[in-house]
């Protein structure tokens, strides 16, 4: 099969198609035929050696999406012939950027006949980490307020989505091109993050302010969180651009009794319990995956610069 592998960290121009064997699925993994690999900000993390994988040469691709062709002996709940979306791959395991892949069954859901397939292959980290964040963590409630910062993101556009079918009212920040898009995904209101009344924006918006936030730029919004956000409420931080975050007045939060949360969808005891929950919604159309733009397997380098580069709505897929 062709698959994409870096033999060595560095840049972009590290990834390389090549011709190897399709893998035989251990009896706990299903051998999927991939129908689209999501790309994330997190693969290039790997490829570059932040995050150091268990063995190299890598393939890259956390996400996966595709028919089910084999699987293994001690698989329960997902037969040969099923149409499958998984994640937490290239890691610890090798990724999604190739023709098949052999996932473990705690990182893979069976995916509903009326779910795109070439959405569902950008969905994994994107909605499982949102639905972490909201659910899991944050508790999100029904009439509740939640504020998306970058709504236009992979995460941002699946927590818009998520939090709407929660039943609470979504405040989201964007660049003006995706107000229009994002209201239609469910927000309620779409703010330029740009807008020098930002914080007074989103404290109006939200009668008082938000009740859970989902931050994924620590280092640049920590202390406006702790500013808007209402009394007894829930940060949860998925990312930063760089690691140093901090308070300048943490009195604020101190004040208002806030709880902070800093994630990674990595350590999910059991991915498979909430992707699966993500195909559901997949499936009943609760989440749309936006696609942005596909490529092939020889174009996957072009991809990795452009995740992190471009700007875009919703996500980057690999199609092999």
């Amino acid at each position: 099969m062709r698959a994409v592998r870096y033999h060595e960290h560095g840049g972009p121009e590290v990834l390389q198609v090549d011709d190897i064997d399709r893998p035989d699925p251990a009896a706990d993994e299903v051998l999927v035929e991939v129908a689209a690999a999501g790309i994330n900000p997190v693969d290039t993390y790997f490829r570059e050696g932040s995050y150091q994988p268990f063995t190299l040469p890598m393939i890259p691709g956390v996400d996966a999406a595709g028919d089910a062709v084999a699987v293994g002996s001690a698989v329960d709940g997902i037969s040969e012939g099923d149409a499958v979306v998984a994640t937490g791959l290239s890691k610890d395991h090798y990724g999604a950027c190739a023709e098949y892949v052999a996932v473990p069954t705690d990182r893979v859901a069976r995916l509903p006949e009326s779910a795109d397939p070439v959405a569902a292959g950008g969905a994994g980290v994107a909605a499982v980490t949102a639905w972490r964040a909201l659910v899991d963590h944050a508790g999100l409630e029904p009439a509740e307020t939640a504020l998306i910062h970058g709504g236009s993101g992979g995460v941002g556009h699946a927590a818009v989505q998520l939090a709407d079918a929660a039943g609470a009212r979504v405040v989201t920040t964007a660049a003006p091109e995706y107000h229009d898009r994002l209201e239609a995904l469910g927000a309620d209101t779409v703010l330029d993050y740009g807008r020098d009344d930002l914080r007074d924006a989103v404290v109006d918006a939200s009668a008082g302010g938000p009740d859970v936030i989902l931050d994924h730029r620590l280092d640049d919004y920590l202390q406006f969180d702790a500013d808007v956000a209402a009394h007894d409420g829930r940060v949860v931080g998925i990312g930063e651009n760089h690691p140093e975050i901090g308070f300048t007045n943490d009195g604020v939060a101190r004040s208002k009794d806030l709880t902070f949360q800093f994630m990674s969808m990595f350590n999910t005891p059991d991915l498979s319990d909430p992707l699966g929950r993500v195909a559901h919604l997949l499936g009943e159309g609760d989440i749309d995956i936006s696609v942005a733009r596909t490529y092939d397997l020889d174009e996957v380098a072009d991809a990795h610069e452009d995740v992190l580069a471009d700007s875009f709505l919703g996500k980057l897929v690999v199609t092999p």
